[in-house]
């Protein structure tokens, strides 16, 4: 995949395949040059729509809740997971907090072919759910935020630095039909004030109030990939019906 790495984190046997390291010139980074800070970006105050997934109870990826019992993030994060394996704390910037969920048996539906998956839970969660966009919403040239609460750091195991609060940066975009983990359409974006790294697979990018990307690679230095989910708005509407 070249310089593009899907954004699992290390941590979980589903999981095991998918993962990979930071790129050795970020490994290389020493570690008073690693700001602990997704990678740089600021915290988050408030996030209702916001699910940190678990699995086998190990914190796996980011994901948003976009219907009452309807979780949605990438497919590499859930890919293998066996029935039970997958949890979710919603709506809470902390991902040890929020509302617990659990996954239904049989409940992961993914895309034939791009990195995106919807995950059926097993009660209904009241709360704001994240607003889809559609297409249009997301233009080259834009600053767009992105959201997760994956790796802080690029000189230790990212699992060891892992954010406990959900964490946002802006990024910039580059492209709006270039390609995501699984080769479907994507939002590409350059480094803005931070850049998404391990943990934040699955979660969100927003262009102004709507939810248009889910995180699916990044180099961890400069650039990153998220599926367009305004080029897939008919799959999601006929799976959770939003």
């Amino acid at each position: 995949m070249s310089l593009a790495r899907n954004l699992a984190g290390v941590a979980g046997a589903v999981l095991a395949a998918a993962a990979f390291t930071a790129p050795a010139q970020a490994a290389e980074t020493q570690a008073s040059d690693v700001q602990p800070y997704i990678i740089d970006g600021r915290e988050v105050d408030s996030a209702p729509w916001a699910a940190r997934l678990f699995t086998n109870g190990q914190e796996t990826c980011t994901a948003t809740i976009i219907a009452p019992e309807w979780i949605l993030t990438a497919q590499h994060c859930v890919e293998g997971a066996g029935d039970g394996a997958l949890s979710f704390n919603i709506g809470n910037v902390d991902q040890t907090q929020g509302e617990k969920a659990t996954a239904k048996p049989g409940g992961v539906v993914i895309h034939d072919t791009a990195d995106l998956a919807l995950v059926n839970i097993d009660h209904a969660v009241q709360t704001e759910y994240s607003p889809l966009g559609s297409v249009g919403d997301v233009q080259v040239g834009q600053t767009v935020q992105t959201y997760g609460w994956g790796a802080t750091c690029t000189d230790r195991p990212e699992i060891q630095c892992q954010s406990q609060i959900l964490k946002v940066a802006d990024v910039n975009v580059t492209d709006i039909a270039c390609s995501d983990y699984r080769g479907g359409t994507a939002v590409c974006a350059s480094r803005g004030d931070g850049i998404p790294a391990g943990g934040d697979s699955g979660g969100p990018m927003f262009a102004g109030n709507v939810q248009v990307g889910v995180a699916s690679t990044s180099d961890r230095q400069s650039t990153t990939a998220y599926t367009n989910i305004t080029e897939y708005r008919d799959w999601i509407q006929s799976v959770a019906g939003v």
